[in-house]
């Protein structure tokens, strides 16, 4: 690895971890496609939504389900009607367990997560943001 190839590693870091944390949407949607609860009946094992959510408080701080499904769906203590959408915002950083209808486990756990302050968790934020969204592969 020469020296400019470390000098720009070395920059990137400092960037993600000085650099304020902006997003654009604090929405984070899932869609429950149509045909889920009859491709589930017929005995497919289909994931539609992940097991675990990550949310973070002021940058993605508000779940949003829409059921385009045939069939009700339930999230919690909320039944979705085929059609519409539910909108959960959150406002104290924990780990939420829902009953969801949707998911093959009959569970969802949602970790809601403090806005990163400093320059470590800041880096550590977007680390983890790129990897869930299997940048480097």
């Amino acid at each position: 690895m020469g020296i400019l190839s470390v000098s720009i590693a070395v920059g990137a870091a400092a960037w993600a971890a000085i650099t304020p944390i902006h997003a654009e949407s604090r929405d984070v949607i899932f869609e429950i496609p149509k045909g889920t609860w009859a491709r589930r009946m017929a005995g497919n094992k289909i994931e539609i939504l992940p097991s675990r959510i990550r949310l973070t408080l002021g940058l993605r701080d508000i779940l949003v389900l829409r059921n385009m499904d045939d069939v009700p769906q339930v999230f919690g203590p909320t039944l979705m009607m085929p059609g519409q959408s539910f909108r959960l915002p959150f406002a104290v950083a924990s780990d939420y367990q829902f009953a969801c209808t949707a998911h093959a486990s009959g569970q969802m756990t949602v970790i809601v997560e403090p806005k990163p302050e400093s320059a470590w968790a800041r880096l550590g934020w977007r680390l983890r943001a790129l990897k869930e969204r299997d940048w480097w592969r």
